[in-house]
């Protein structure tokens, strides 16, 4: 399903104004939705919520992530430094490389600075889609939705493991013959098989252009950056919550970035990526943005 600006089969258009400068599109939870949502298990949207201080979580997602970091304490500090990175990556995309179009997989419950928000500050006509299949995340994308005038915001109901679809629906509104920043932000953790990963990131970057852009972070468990605490949080997690995690080394999440060219400084902790002098702790994050030839 997508939720978009542009006209739906009835052929009435879903923009509607939002203030000056700004709109948003019509978007309805499908009854799917509602009946995916499970709050008496913890899941990743709303755990990984309640790490950043938001408040679209429930008892049991904040329990979880409480004993997730006492086994791992700076798992707020991953949490924070994602989305940093996010910020970060978004803003260079659009200011230092022009990019104009953003495909961010795995969007997660909306915060501040959501990709949008980044990319039509800097460029008004920015387009972004977001895809998700979380059904609270779902149920928020009317946030997600809200842009400015010149620009488009949309949202598709599709799972990581089908880019066909993805791509297929992306194309609604994306032109795919120029280049896009593909985003996944801790996404690719989900698709246990690394094969399979592999294989999503290539069917996706095969659908764009030359001057497209991978973005990218994935937890390790590398003791280099941190990562052995990774190990026993993540067998406490896939015993007790939603969907199940993995982590990879530096080697299986470089080989994502097969054939196409690393921005410098390359793969690194996310924290570290572009940041400023005295950046924060380094934390099991990998993160790293490359450019398709």
């Amino acid at each position: 399903m997508i939720i978009a600006r542009h006209n739906d089969r009835d052929g009435r258009t879903g923009r509607t104004g939002k203030g000056e400068g700004e709109t948003v599109s019509e978007s309805h939870t499908p009854p799917s939705g509602s009946a995916r949502l499970n709050t008496g298990v913890a899941h990743n949207a709303r755990v990984w919520n309640y790490w950043i201080g938001g408040k679209d979580n429930y008892e049991v997602d904040r329990q979880v992530g409480d004993h997730v970091a006492s086994i791992i304490p700076v798992i707020r500090d991953i949490a924070r430094a994602d989305r940093e990175f996010l910020g970060r990556a978004v803003t260079y995309l659009a200011r230092e490389r022009g990019v104009r179009q953003f495909l961010d997989i795995g969007t997660g419950l909306p915060t501040a600075d959501n990709t949008h928000e980044i990319a039509q500050r800097i460029a008004p006509d920015a387009r972004v889609v977001y895809v998700d299949n979380d059904p609270i995340v779902l149920a928020h994308a009317r946030t997600l939705l809200t842009g400015t005038r010149d620009g488009v915001t949309d949202y598709i109901d599709a799972d990581v493991h089908d880019p066909d679809a993805i791509l297929e629906r992306a194309a609604g509104t994306l032109d795919l013959t120029r280049p896009v920043a593909v985003m996944m932000l801790g996404i690719l953790n989900f698709v246990l098989d690394t094969d399979e990963a592999r294989g999503i990131v290539r069917r996706v970057m095969a659908a764009v252009p030359s001057g497209s852009f991978l973005v990218l972070t994935h937890p390790t468990f590398d003791p280099e950056v941190g990562g052995e605490m990774q190990v026993p949080a993540m067998k406490f997690w896939n015993e007790n919550a939603t969907p199940p995690i993995t982590a990879r080394g530096a080697a299986d999440t470089a080989a994502f970035f097969e054939g196409l060219e690393l921005v410098e400084p390359g793969l690194v902790s996310c924290s570290r990526w572009h940041a400023a002098s005295g950046s924060p702790v380094v934390v099991p994050q990998y993160g790293a943005v490359a450019v398709k030839p």
